[in-house]
């Protein structure tokens, strides 16, 4: 699952929503944060489909931008 880009939400919030959603510690969400950031996008989970779309609906609910891709 992929977290995009976007002009609107704030650094510090992206890394909070990481924190809470998926549990990662500070520095995770943080280095996960500045690639979406830097690269415009970053892997932020992964797992089955069911859990892929959970996922993007609870960052949607964010406010994030988020899309499912199959690696």
């Amino acid at each position: 699952m992929i977290v995009w880009n976007d002009p609107i939400n704030l650094m510090s919030y992206v890394t909070y929503v990481f924190q809470k959603l998926f549990g990662y510690s500070r520095e995770k969400a943080a280095k996960l944060m500045m690639d979406v950031h830097v690269k415009g996008k970053a892997v932020v989970s992964s797992g089955s489909r069911e859990k892929a779309e959970w996922d993007v609906s609870r960052l949607h609910a964010h406010g994030l931008w988020a899309t499912m891709e199959r690696s």
